[in-house]
């Protein structure tokens, strides 16, 4: 059940079995996973980042790309009725990301439908995805970089709201939301503790035209992730999520488990700022996320691990139960 109509949205993101984009998880996401969210009616996304290769070797992008593409191909073609959502690229923009020029060329090779571009809006990287008839979505974390996002040719926004996993912003969606729309017509998805199909709907209600759900994919059986990381996601709510700083110079949601783990007291954390990112190939900062673990808050509905395909026949159950029983609630 629908809030609105999906016309306005790009052909691309029209059609979907249910308005959902499973964020892509640093570490996590892969091909496995993409294509699992991506025939389960999604769509499926990942980090560039996350296709890693010894020195030397070919770019492990180029091949992610190509086994994704190939076997959603497959897939369309033997269930044509239900075809596979597409899916995004993930791509940090940041200076430090000394692999970027080169991923861009990649993606623009390989055709990829939709690009999702973090921490920092460049021209450049939207005229990239452009070239090949790409859609580009930019997360922010409030309405000033929302503004300056879209002034600089993205072509629809997430919006980061408080309660979001890994890198995720303070503000309440009510408040993100509502001051977007007051100027901004186009594609707009919502990120921030979004893990049942109650919560999607919330979110349609409010404007957003998608629900961007990432934290419940790393407890299924395709995601990338350490078994215990998966186990602690299974038991553990939103009282267990921290908010910090220290591990990539970025504010962001964690799980308070792993922090204790890692040694270290998620009660007396010290700060880092901006100056401490670092993207680049062969930097050592993003192997914090291996033992310390990006949580958002809305862990507390998921109870096991599982198949992505149940993780999402879930969501679309209590999706279509709420919205039925909205319209009730409406006629009384």
């Amino acid at each position: 059940m629908n809030t609105q109509s999906d016309k306005h949205l790009p052909k691309v993101l029209q059609g979907l079995r249910i308005p959902v984009i499973a964020a892509p998880l640093f570490i996590i996401s892969v091909p496995k996973l993409v294509i699992a969210q991506c025939k389960a009616g999604i769509i499926g996304s990942f980090p560039a980042l996350n296709a890693r290769e010894s020195e030397g070797e070919p770019p492990l992008l180029g091949k992610w790309l190509t086994e994704i593409s190939e076997e959603l191909d497959r897939y369309n073609q033997r269930n044509p009725d239900t075809p596979a959502a597409p899916f995004a690229v993930n791509q940090i923009v940041h200076r430090s990301n000394t692999r970027l020029d080169r991923d861009l060329e990649i993606c623009v090779r390989h055709n990829v439908p939709l690009w999702i571009t973090s921490l920092g809006a460049r021209v450049e990287v939207n005229e990239a995805a452009h070239s090949c008839g790409g859609i580009v979505l930019h997360d922010i974390i409030n309405n000033t970089f929302a503004r300056k996002a879209i002034e600089k040719g993205a072509d629809g926004l997430v919006a980061v709201a408080a309660g979001a996993g890994g890198h995720a912003g303070q503000q309440s969606p009510f408040a993100l939301i509502r001051e977007i729309r007051e100027w901004f017509n186009g594609t707009l998805a919502l990120s921030g503790a979004i893990a049942t199909g109650e919560s999607l709907l919330a979110a349609r209600t409010l404007g957003a035209d998608f629900g961007y759900i990432g934290s419940p994919f790393i407890a299924t059986d395709e995601a990338n992730a350490h078994v215990d990381y998966k186990e602690m996601i299974t038991q553990s709510g939103a009282e267990d999520i921290i908010y910090s700083s220290l591990f990539t110079g970025v504010w962001g949601n964690y799980l308070r488990g792993s922090v204790e783990n890692a040694g270290m007291d998620p009660n007396n954390l010290p700060q880092a700022d901006a100056s401490s990112m670092n993207f680049s190939a062969g930097s050592s900062k993003p192997k914090a996320w291996k033992t310390v673990w990006g949580s958002g808050q809305g862990i507390g509905p998921i109870k096991s691990v599982e198949p992505t395909a149940a993780l999402v026949d879930r969501i679309v159950k209590e999706y279509e139960i709420a919205g039925n029983q909205m319209i009730l609630n409406l006629k009384k």
